[in-house]
């Protein structure tokens, strides 16, 4: 995604990437990051977070709009829901919480098979 970023703005095209890596974007030079603290893969908040996600876009906006350098990186406000950020227990799986899941990627993949045209 910097690649295409620095490219896109090599032809007027301003840019402004989101994401969870801040070394390895920030090494591939983007014109401007906003880095947030999540998991990889969620680069704007949890799933179903609205919200929080409509905050990351607009934090993005302003980001685009106030940079005055290149290769600025800002960090959003947000942080992952939990007592212990997304660290302490993101995908963990457990005796205490393995039936929930199984029956949760069970409700998933049903839904997938009921959805499929």
């Amino acid at each position: 995604m910097g690649l295409v970023a620095r490219e896109l703005e090599s032809q007027g095209i301003a840019t402004v990437v989101v994401g969870s890596a801040l070394d390895i974007v920030e090494h591939c030079g983007v014109p401007r990051y906003l880095y947030t603290d999540f998991p990889l893969g969620n680069p704007c908040g949890p799933p179903w977070q609205r919200e929080a996600q409509a905050r990351i876009a607009a934090a993005a906006l302003d980001l685009l709009e106030a940079a005055s350098a290149p290769r600025t990186t800002v960090q959003a406000a947000d942080v992952w829901p939990g007592e212990n950020g997304w660290r302490a227990g993101y995908n963990r799986i457990g005796p205490d919480n393995q039936a929930e899941l199984a029956a949760t990627g069970e409700k998933r993949r049903q839904w997938q098979s009921d959805t499929r045209l």
